[in-house]
């Protein structure tokens, strides 16, 4: 009876007050949680279930209920048996109680999300509680080592670090043990808990992790991992809608110190509360997997979600950051609040991005001279930018005016052809190299911490290589497919730069990226001057293409594409691994959450039927397939039909 109070207690204090529901939505929601419905949904759930107790709520001291014994030791919780169903899914250091029928979320391609997170907040902590007094231990540092992607040392920083190393505070925090002056982190969209209980567990220097989701069943599951891995001192499971729970706090004036978002979709509709309840100098994590809509194929749904229109374009994955990292800065100026990025990375299908959010009136003032429109040539994919405003410094006072422009004329100097105008989007830095290198350093010198370290190394090497000051990328591919010639060898385009006397490198975005400080007359120059060693038909050009339009003019420049040694970076010559392999048969994007909690079992037969992509090996396999045309009675093979005449199969097909 006790059990069932207490299931009570938790319900009521932690599902109230839904966001956005309709008014039928809303009688359904109260009725689930009034107290005759609470006592039937606990009497038709599993004893196991039942016996299970609530978490304590972010009100509460997590302490309040913790039984310790004479030695201050952590809470001693009773072993958590698995239910009918139910699989251990081992990620990390966490051990997480998943169900076989898929009722929670869980996506095992985004080990790398979650270690990169891990990785960050830890490098977010150290930083964080070395300002208060703590030091942070982590299991497997021996001593922090400084890596540098240069063959020269850089005595500089050694010696910072032997100076910072001199200077230990007296306390210190653990992973898995409270700390009374250490983050408050709060996970808005749990599912599982997985994310949150391996913040728990391997992130030293937390007070607190909150682990929210709407759904009673994660609720529920989050409370069991919790539990299971021993750390219901930390973690706190919670059933709100995330956007009510961050105004709430910020109402409280207790704002998270780490605020981590990974929706399935857009974060857009979270973006107003986290800039809001996010501490000063906090860190905010942001998981986008809506990359179709970033990326150009609906612009007019990315401006009502982010206010920016998105454009098809090669550098559509680092145009993704940009948008987000625009709509943040955007959102948090109308409080006051400014955005610094500390990591951005595009990664297939979705993108993640990692910001600081300070306040400052006069910063908030630089917001417009940090945002650009993007004017992209259709024809041949030059762009140009157009900041929204103009900021000009003269000692102590600084101005703000208007932008001039357009940068180009009405038709592309190069192609002749129209220009799309795309954005607004962040034009200023997208990662803090200073930060970046602390991660990598202590990633590289700690390899045994993550399953994916040697991924995450090569990826952040890649992002301190790139030239921080040069928004978006050209696609040496792109480039030569415009002209109908064969593409450059990288190394010989790159060398071309660096001979011209342009700074150049990769993205990580892109396989074939190039970033450069050149203009666009300076890389169609190059090309010109490629397509006279490797030419082209130019009897099979239209007059009105790009390709004539562009070849038609000599070049001013006489490029060299003799190799460099500097145009190959250290992390290709490294061989680090920089980009994501294939992990298994359809790895991207799971279907979405049903409402009830549970996602469709059939994915993969919808997945062969989808648009009608069917990969046949055998012409006997037809059978299979209903015939459209004796479906709407004009097909006049008969028997003799390689598609199947059956009429129920047809009925399944239009049920479909």
């Amino acid at each position: 009876m006790l059990v069932r109070t207490a299931r009570l207690s938790f319900l009521v204090i932690h599902c109230h007050r839904p966001l956005s529901c309709n008014r039928s939505a809303r009688q359904s929601f109260w009725w689930c949680v009034s107290g005759a419905a609470a006592r039937r949904r606990l009497r038709s759930m599993d004893p196991e279930v039942s016996s299970i107790n609530p978490p304590p709520t972010t009100d509460q001291s997590p302490t309040a209920s913790m039984s310790t014994d004479a030695a201050g030791g952590q809470e001693k919780t009773p072993p958590v048996d698995l239910l009918p169903g139910e699989t251990v899914v081992n990620e990390g250091k966490a051990a997480i109680l998943f169900p076989s029928a898929n009722e929670v979320f869980y996506n095992p391609v985004q080990e790398f999300n979650r270690d990169l997170t891990c990785a960050v907040i830890t490098e977010f902590s150290r930083d964080l509680m070395a300002r208060r007094g703590v030091k942070v231990v982590v299991p497997g540092e021996t001593e922090r080592v400084v890596v540098s992607l240069s063959e020269e040392t850089n005595e500089a920083d050694v010696q910072n670090e032997e100076k910072n190393g001199a200077e230990e505070p007296k306390v210190t925090a653990k992973v898995g043990e409270k700390c009374e002056l250490g983050l408050r982190v709060l996970e808005g969209l749990a599912a599982s808990g997985l994310r949150s209980v391996r913040f728990a567990l391997e992130v030293p220097g937390l007070k607190s992790v909150t682990a929210n989701d709407f759904s009673y069943k994660a609720a529920a599951l989050i409370a069991r991992n919790a539990q299971y891995n021993k750390v219901s001192h930390l973690l706190q499971a919670s059933c709100r809608d995330a956007s009510m729970l961050m105004y709430e706090m910020r109402g409280k004036k207790q704002p998270y110190d780490v605020i981590d978002l990974d929706p399935y979709g857009s974060p857009s509709s979270f973006l107003d509360a986290a800039v809001q309840s996010v501490s000063e100098g906090g860190l905010l994590c942001l998981t986008c997997t809506d990359m179709a809509v970033m990326a150009g194929n609906s612009g007019e749904t990315c401006y009502s979600k982010y206010g920016s229109v998105s454009i098809k374009a090669k550098y559509c994955h680092e145009m993704a950051l940009r948008i987000i990292l625009h709509s943040l800065d955007q959102r948090a100026g109308v409080y006051q609040r400014y955005i610094q990025p500390l990591l951005s990375v595009s990664v297939d299908f979705y993108i993640r991005v990692f910001v600081r959010v300070f306040t400052g009136q006069a910063t908030v003032k630089d917001s417009a001279s940090k945002q650009a429109l993007i004017y992209n040539c259709v024809g041949c994919g030059s762009f140009h930018f157009q900041r929204m405003g103009r900021r000009t410094s003269n000692g102590k006072h600084t101005k703000y005016s208007a932008a001039t422009g357009p940068p180009v004329g009405p038709v592309c100097e190069h192609c002749g052809q129209r220009h799309q105008l795309g954005g607004p989007i962040w034009a200023e830095p997208i990662h803090d190299l200073e930060f970046v290198q602390r991660v990598l350093s202590a990633v590289s010198g700690n390899p045994s911490r993550f399953g994916t370290s040697k991924r995450i190394e090569g990826m952040l090497s890649m992002v301190t290589e790139e030239l921080e000051d040069v928004p978006l990328y050209y696609a040496v591919d792109n480039l030569s497919s415009t002209i109908h010639t064969n593409t450059p060898p990288l190394l010989q385009f790159r060398s071309a730069l660096l001979h011209a006397g342009h700074r150049v490198s990769l993205s990580h975005a892109c396989k074939n990226a190039v970033k450069t400080d050149a203009s666009p007359a300076v890389i169609w120059d190059i090309m010109r001057c490629w397509e006279k060693a490797n030419p082209v038909k130019r009897e099979k050009l239209s007059e009105t293409s790009p390709a004539f339009k562009i070849l038609s003019t000599e070049p001013s420049l006489e490029a060299c594409f003799t190799v460099r040694e500097d145009a190959n970076p250290q992390s290709r010559k490294r061989h680090l691994t920089r980009f994501q392999e294939n992990p298994q048969a359809f790895w991207g994007p799971k279907a979405r959450a049903k409402a009830g909690g549970g996602i469709t079992t059939d994915l993969q037969d919808k997945r062969k039927k989808f648009q009608n992509k069917r990969k046949i090996t055998d012409s006997s396999q037809l059978k299979t397939f209903p015939c459209k045309r004796f479906r709407q009675g004009t097909c006049t093979h008969g028997d003799k039909c390689s598609y199947s005449h059956d009429l129920e199969q047809t009925r399944e097909e239009k049920i479909e």
